[in-house]
Parts: C-alpha cells; structure tokens; sequence
C-alpha cells in the first residue's frame, strides 16, 4: 500500500462474509425450530394434546432464539464500527513519527538525534543509557537519573564520551535502571519511526509498515506518538 493510499471499509478483514454467515445460521436455526413444533403439532396424540404451558415453553424458545440473534446483530455492528475507527485510527498515522519497540539511534550533523523511549515496570533510583556503534564498542554512557514506574522518552546530545559529536551514523541504545535495593528492574526500550503504510492483518487487525527502520508494528505496539 503507498503512502497515500486509503484504506477502505469493505476491505475490513471479515467485515461481510462473517456477519452474513451468522445471518443464514440463525435464520437456518430458527426455521428448522419451526419446522420442529409444527411436525410435533401435527403428529401430537388427539387424547393427550401438547398443553398450554409446554406449547408456551416452546414459543419462549422460538423467542430466546429471535433475542439471541438481535443481540449478535448488535454486538455485530458494534464490532464493525471499532473496526472501522481502527482503520481510520492506523490511516490518521501515515506520515507521523511513532515511538516503537526498539534501540535504534539515528545521528545526523552535529549530533542531532531522534529520541528513545524508556519504560520500566517500578520506580528506579537511577536510570543509565549507553549508547553503542556499530562496531559494538560503547561511545558514551550517561545517567537519566530517578524515573517512575512507566514510559518517558530522552534525546541523546549526541556528544561522545571525548566532547566531539557522534558521526552521522545508527546507534543503539542500553539501558540499565537500578531501585531503591540495588536491584535491576526490568526496562524495555522504544525508537523512533516514521509510518510509511498500514496495511489490514489476517487477524482483523493493522500493521504500520515503518519503511525499513523497524519491522512492521500493531498500532497496540505503538508507545507514543510524536
């Protein structure tokens, strides 16, 4: 899909096909109900007639069988419509900067930087970033300082650990977040990304296609948006 491109509604994975399948099976169901009574009527002893309260407990079927499908009509169409404010919602994206997992660096002249992300699952008395080459040698390494349980984004300077900025090149990211009792506390790291496409998945969901800097993401995976 190119950037421009608009995604359509009746392209929604199972937006049809679904909902009408459910459709016949209910009318199948309800018809072959019918077909049922009425057999058991005809066929029923003239001695010993269906009674009133079991003919009425039959009906009430009939008419648990009618509520059941309003009801998945209506959790039906409510489904299409978050559907619908999916697509609207991943299309709205196309051409925004995302922050997405992962520990990419981009540097451009004089150390100008896209920002990371940092999210870590309880508060940390001190938060450290090292940035490595892609020699895998560490550039530079430097403290964020306390950080509360959650997400935050920083720009690195750009500055090397002699005072001269980074050459125009990839970088990534480690981080290390320390608590209160010395103990390392689980981190996850995000990059930046710009949306290139998005594209309907097999599971009636979207992919944001990042163009080559990150793989393509759920709009679920999508940390925040810049």
């Amino acid at each position: 899909m190119s950037v421009n491109s608009v995604v359509e509604f009746n392209q929604l994975p199972g937006a049809n096909g679904a909902s009408q399948a459910s459709d016949q099976s209910a009318k199948d169901l309800q018809n072959n109900f019918m077909t049922m009574l009425i057999t058991q009527l005809k066929n029923q002893d003239p001695m010993n007639p269906m009674d009133n309260a079991e003919l009425t407990s039959q009906l009430a079927q009939i008419n648990t069988v009618n509520g059941i499908e309003e009801l998945n009509a209506t959790l039906r169409g409510i489904n299409t419509q978050i559907e619908a404010g999916q697509a609207l919602q991943a299309a709205s994206l196309i051409g925004k900067a995302v922050m997405v997992p992962g520990d990419r660096l981009l540097v451009g002249s004089e150390g100008a930087s896209t920002p990371f992300g940092i999210e870590i699952s309880s508060p940390a008395e001190q938060v450290t970033a090292t940035i490595i080459d892609g020699s895998g040698q560490v550039v530079r390494s430097f403290d964020l300082g306390a950080m509360d349980a959650g997400y935050d984004s920083f720009v690195w300077d750009g500055v090397l650990e002699s005072g001269e900025f980074a050459a125009p090149a990839a970088y990534r990211v480690v981080v290390q977040a320390v608590g209160s009792d010395a103990r390392v506390i689980g981190s996850n790291t995000f990059n930046y990304a710009l949306v290139q496409a998005v594209s309907p998945d097999q599971n009636g969901g979207f992919r944001l296609d990042l163009g080559g800097v990150s793989d393509q993401v759920t709009l679920q995976q999508v940390r925040q948006i810049l």
